[in-house]
């Protein structure tokens, strides 16, 4: 029943919303009247059918910041939409409708189910909702629901904890505190698997005909995991790569194998190999002796070039030689310090930017512009450089692929520059760091690559609370 301005509920800028309908006592919403539809925190989302009609269940994370109390909830499905997200990207959501509890008053609203894990807000109450019931004050907030803590919100849940009943996965690498490494650890144990850190330096071996084994620090043998996610950083390619061969010898499925890192992180070998499989690189030299230099740096198109060294990383180890005389002063540095090196051409037209695809299981899950600092040549979030959603190519988005496919890795972030010539390939990185592009796009890629061990063993979540009725199988068209 729509209200005169006066009767109206004057909410602030951020509110508490129940609904009870979903077992939902509070969740914290921002309030914006520029979006047209509500949202909701939401993963896990399984489209069924109940009686011919479409439901979805899905679970939800309804406390800020925090993700071991977890809801399942289960609504009937009233439309598939496209939604533009606040980063640009559209895509299609699924659209329930239940009743919102707020301020005394119950009136049903649509949500959209969208996973909001790297949005400041697990729920945004849009102004179809608000329409004819409610005013925004936005200089206020909390007008209906003083401000709660973490711990006052979780005691209205009670026992709402996630369980592991899941698969056994370990996170194989260096730094547990890394953006990337407690994003794989918190996606893995809201989809109910058992996850722990392995320090590559705390592994150790057995090596044994009959009874091979990988053992912690402790004493603890780590063979009875059933998947390992290898995040070896390049100082510790070779241990790291030892480790991983060690779970492949134990049956010890590796997102990553042994062999496709090895691959990747030997940048002269990931080359060849690609430009066997018909793929597109920046003109590229490599010499061991600096007597070659003069020829080295004609072979690739003179200055301005590129000089990398092979072991380098994130942007270290890349110098732009503007003169010839700059560039046999630097290759000479360099191979004075025994480093080997690669000399490539420098794309102008690219103007300080390229692409980074990022690819789980042959797809590309996700794409962003990487733009370089000011004074910069290279594009490199690292080195101060910022990020944009882009949309990619037919071409680039082959490209990629074909990258990963080629050194046998089923996930890899591909690095493309755009030249006059079509797409370039520069780099395939088989440990991609996730902070710039789910920032960037919005998109939950840990949990991709989560799914991807999930299919890979054949592994799928109990549906829990769901009925078991024959009539509520998996809508796949719906999915």
């Amino acid at each position: 029943m729509l209200k005169n301005d006066s009767d109206k509920i004057i909410v602030g800028s951020e509110e508490w919303c129940a609904f009870p309908a979903l077992g939902i006592p509070a969740i914290k919403a921002r309030v914006d009247s520029g979006a047209k539809t509500s949202s909701i925190h939401a993963f896990n989302i399984h489209p069924f059918s109940r009686g011919g009609t479409p439901w979805v269940s899905f679970e939800i994370h309804p406390i800020q910041k925090e993700r071991r109390t977890v809801v399942r909830c289960e609504a009937q499905i009233v439309d598939r939409r496209l939604v533009k997200s606040s980063t640009g990207i559209s895509e299609k959501r699924y659209v329930i409708r239940t009743p919102l509890d707020f301020a005394g008053e119950t009136w049903d609203i649509e949500l959209t189910l969208a996973n909001r894990d790297s949005m400041g807000y697990r729920m945004l109450l849009g102004r179809e909702a608000m329409s004819g019931r409610m005013l925004v004050d936005p200089s206020e907030s909390h007008r209906y629901g003083s401000r709660r803590t973490n711990d006052e919100v979780r005691a209205l849940y009670g026992k709402h904890e996630q369980k592991s009943t899941g698969l056994k996965i370990g996170v194989l690498a260096s730094n547990p505190d890394l953006y990337s490494n407690q994003r794989i650890l918190e996606a893995g144990e809201e989809r109910g698997h058992q996850m722990k850190f392995l320090n590559i330096k705390h592994c150790y071996m057995k090596l044994d005909a009959e009874t091979p084994e990988i053992h912690y620090r402790g004493g603890r043998i780590l063979n009875d995991l059933d998947a390992v996610i290898p995040r070896i950083r390049p100082s510790m390619t070779f241990y790291g790569c030892a480790l991983t061969r060690q779970f492949e010898s134990v049956g010890i499925y590796p997102l990553n194998s042994s062999q496709s890192i090895s691959m990747s992180r030997d940048k002269l070998f990931s080359l060849q190999l690609l430009l066997s499989s018909g793929l597109d690189i920046p003109t590229t030299g490599f010499a061991n002796s600096p007597i070659d230099t003069a020829d080295l740096i004609d072979m690739v198109g003179g200055a301005p070039l590129i000089v990398k060294l092979l072991q380098g990383t994130q942007g270290r180890g890349v110098v732009l030689a503007e003169t010839r005389k700059a560039a046999e002063s630097v290759i000479g540095a360099f191979k004075s310090l025994k480093a080997n090196l690669l000399v490539q051409e420098f794309v102008k037209e690219a103007d300080g930017k390229d692409l980074r695809l990022f690819v789980i299981d042959n797809r590309v899950v996700a794409s962003m512009q990487r733009t370089a600092a000011p004074g910069e040549f290279r594009a490199n979030v690292h080195q101060g450089g910022s990020t944009s959603v882009i949309k990619i190519t037919a071409d680039e988005r082959k490209l990629a692929i074909k990258a990963a496919k080629t050194l046998g890795l089923k996930v890899a972030g591909v690095d493309i520059i755009r030249s006059r010539k079509g797409p370039l390939l520069l780099e395939v990185n088989s440990s991609p760091g996730l902070e710039g592009i789910e920032n960037a796009t919005g998109k939950d890629i840990a949990g991709q690559m989560i799914s991807a061990i999930e299919k890979k063993l054949g592994w799928r979540r109990p549906l829990g609370t769901m009925p078991e009725d024959p009539e509520m199988l998996l809508d796949e068209e719906l999915a």
